[in-house]
């Protein structure tokens, strides 16, 4: 079954007295287990895609499928929901909390899930083993790098198992290293099996990922496997 189906998706905003179409009839397919990159210039409906993909805004017409579950017509509370028990996010911007340890904002969704307190606290300390922080457990955010809060980012996305991870320019405030080791940890997950969609301007980033789709005016203009890994 497809994680992901989009069905002549549309997404229009009225401007004035005008109508744009941010996406203008829509259709991809997403397997399980895929590793997918979306490209293309500001504007194209690239990031109104994946504000989309992640339940963070609906439709104006066509279909979203889920994991086998229409979710196009969910009221807010339904798409929170969604997004705390099927999503996992990981931002350019990194979006911790800078009062909390490692620890506490990897459990951020795990707290929301009800999830009990030494559950969580257990399975936030090896998820952030997984990403190589298990020695930075009780610092802050603000007392990490660039790299080191998205690799935090990046445990969080995974706490509640989550069907898809969606990254949202997850280099862009890095520095060529430390990108690299955020995209090593990428791989890694796509390897166990993550389905993991990708929005990027990096050809290097797209070359890393199975499969790039590339958008204009709010189109697909290109759907194709890549050829290998750039490393």
């Amino acid at each position: 079954m497809p994680i992901v189906e989009s069905i002549d998706l549309v997404k229009q905003y009225e401007l004035g007295d005008q109508t744009v179409n941010a996406l203008d009839g829509v259709d991809v397919t997403i397997e399980e287990g895929e590793y997918v990159s979306i490209m293309g210039p500001s504007g194209s409906g690239k990031s109104t895609f994946l504000n989309i993909l992640g339940c963070l805004d609906t439709p104006t017409s066509g279909r979203y499928i889920l994991g086998g579950e229409d979710v196009s017509t969910l009221d807010d509370n339904e798409l929170s929901e969604i997004r705390r028990e099927r999503i996992g996010f990981v931002f350019q911007s990194f979006n911790l909390l800078p009062e909390l340890s490692v620890t506490e904002n990897i459990q951020v969704p795990l707290f929301y899930r009800g999830t009990p307190e030494a559950e969580a606290r257990e399975r936030a300390a090896k998820l952030a083993e997984d990403v190589g922080l298990g020695h930075r457990l009780k610092h802050r955010s603000n007392e990490l790098s660039g790299g080191e809060r998205q690799r935090v980012a990046i445990a969080r996305s995974m706490a509640n198992d989550p069907l898809i991870v969606l990254a949202d320019e997850p280099t862009g405030n890095l520095d060529s290293k430390s990108g690299r080791e955020i995209l090593d940890i990428l791989d890694r997950l796509h390897q166990e099996g993550k389905t993991i969609v990708t929005v990027t301007h990096d050809e290097n980033v797209a070359g890393r990922t199975e499969r790039t789709i590339r958008f204009r005016d709010g189109r697909i203009v290109h759907d194709g496997e890549n050829g290998g890994s750039v490393r």
